[in-house]
């Protein structure tokens, strides 16, 4: 069995982490699938989707910031729409995740969270979700 479904994140920055986890876990919670994979796609070349510590707020904003620091918005581009930093962030960060289902939960790591990543915002965006019974 696959469901699929979508999830539109309305973003408020040039540049944010959206914690989508909560989100996501209710997804699957509705789904009822004991077990399986959920797999998460952001269709944009300027934003990505990416796990990490969602505890403390300061990791994402470390994150952007090294990100930041390793792609500055001055350097000097060939992409003249003024956004070539968000394409090369969205490839670093990448486009897709995989987590585990079991016992009809995400497997997440006690600190780990799902973050929609913005770069070129703010935007209304999609993340798709397909959830595939194991």
């Amino acid at each position: 069995m696959i469901l699929k479904e979508e999830l539109i994140i309305k973003t408020q920055k040039k540049e944010e982490l959206v914690d989508i986890t909560t989100r996501v876990k209710e997804l699957v919670a509705a789904k009822e699938i004991s077990d399986g994979i959920c797999q998460l796609f952001v269709p944009h070349t300027t934003a990505g989707i990416v796990i990490n510590e969602n505890a403390d707020p300061d990791v994402a904003a470390d994150i952007l910031s090294a990100l930041n620091m390793m792609l500055p918005s001055n350097y000097t581009y060939r992409h003249l729409e003024g956004n070539a930093e968000a394409h090369v962030k969205s490839c670093l960060i990448g486009s897709s995740a995989n987590i585990f289902i079991s016992n009809k939960q995400l497997v997440l790591g006690t600190w780990q969270g799902i973050f929609f990543c913005e770069f070129d915002g703010p935007r209304k965006r999609q993340v798709y979700v397909k959830i595939v019974k194991g």
